[in-house]
């Protein structure tokens, strides 16, 4: 095992630090109440690393789901390496966020292209189709945690 300041690592599995208090044990005037909190979200600060979640087809290409629907979270978090024959695709109830890491590419929204690289943020809100190509590494913010039946690929 592996610390890190307050928070534990083990490897794959991710680890929970458990100096916090539960929000079913802090008294209900300190629970965060911002309109954002997902029944039964995780109240504890976890640590999971990249290369220990395993990568799974999406229509951009691969993607680690870092953080997922089923941690309970608000958001989902993804690593993606998109693909050069990404497949253009849209959400009804999903908004993405795409952090450009690394190379080269471009993103389309709608009808509209646009150039990215490394340092870019690109906000996808429901119904707009889209597809990055191009050699790119990206983080995708997705809220709520990606639902599969809402991921809708154009042939």
């Amino acid at each position: 095992m592996t610390t890190h300041g307050s928070v534990a690592y083990n490897g794959a599995d991710p680890v929970v630090y458990g100096g916090m208090m539960s929000e079913q044990s802090r008294p209900s005037e300190d629970r965060p109440n911002d309109g954002m909190a997902n029944e039964g979200a995780a109240d504890k600060a976890v640590v999971r690393r990249i290369a220990d979640v395993g990568p799974v087809d999406c229509p951009c290409g691969a993607a680690r789901r870092v953080f997922s629907r089923a941690d309970g979270g608000p958001v989902g978090i993804h690593h993606v390496t998109i693909s050069e024959d990404a497949q253009r695709h849209y959400h009804k109830r999903t908004t993405e966020y795409y952090v450009v890491l690394e190379g080269q590419g471009e993103i389309e929204l709608d009808e509209e292209r646009i150039a990215v690289g490394p340092g870019d943020v690109v906000y996808i809100p429901p119904l707009t189709r889209h597809a990055a190509r191009g050699k790119l590494t990206i983080i995708n913010v997705v809220h709520p945690p990606l639902d599969p039946a809402d991921e809708f690929v154009e042939e």
